[in-house]
């Protein structure tokens, strides 16, 4: 009876497509991709360092305030100068007409002046599901020991509203600064907003 319960146990876990999304505080799932240059991406490569990782969608209104605006650019461009490296995912599956090939998003991101460290393409959404990305822009600080330290939302202004980011708490800028003065972050995780991940 106990191997019979062993075994269906077994065989559930291993057909379920959900994984459990990671708690703050406990170690980022390590993962592998191709960015949009077919070059290979891997959380492994950037250990010691401070990763930011951005769920995008160019199609979302939520993150087209975050571009139009020009904040995502400033933030990414203020940080990888720091030297955190910004990871952009995109984990649109091939089937749905928000996709963009590697070329066309690459092209989307230079017409906006973006400055990720990589553009990673995630179409099977192996990525996404392991962190449990819902929504874009879905945010992520994992610090320089591999641990996942924030998980949410950009702000506090659930809006797709480009003059609301004035007067928002950026959660991120709050997060990456309390990493870099060697501070535990105090909102390790909110209900991010934003549009459906097309998985």
């Amino acid at each position: 009876m106990k191997i019979t319960a062993l075994l269906i146990a077994a065989v559930a876990a291993s057909t379920s497509p959900v994984l459990a999304a990671p708690v703050p505080g406990q170690p980022a799932p390590a993962f592998r991709g191709v960015d949009v240059n077919g070059k290979p991406v891997s959380l492994a490569d950037f250990r010691g360092k401070t990763v930011v990782l951005e769920w995008n969608n160019p199609n979302c209104p939520f993150v087209q305030k975050h571009y139009t605006s020009g904040n995502m650019q400033s933030l990414q461009q203020k940080n990888t100068s720091a030297g955190v490296v910004w990871l952009a995912v995109n984990s649109t599956a091939e089937s749905h007409s928000d996709y963009m090939a590697p070329t066309k998003l690459a092209a989307w991101f230079g017409e906006q002046k973006a400055a990720p460290t990589a553009i990673v393409m995630d179409p099977k959404g192996e990525i996404g599901r392991a962190y449990g990305a819902k929504v874009t822009p879905h945010m992520y600080v994992i610090d320089a020991k591999g641990t996942l330290v924030y998980a949410g939302a950009i702000d506090d202004k659930r809006s797709a509203n480009p003059a609301d980011i004035k007067t928002s708490t950026n959660h991120v800028v709050v997060a990456l600064g309390e990493v870099a003065a060697g501070k535990a972050v105090t909102t390790p995780s909110t209900t991010a907003y934003g549009c459906t991940i097309k998985y």
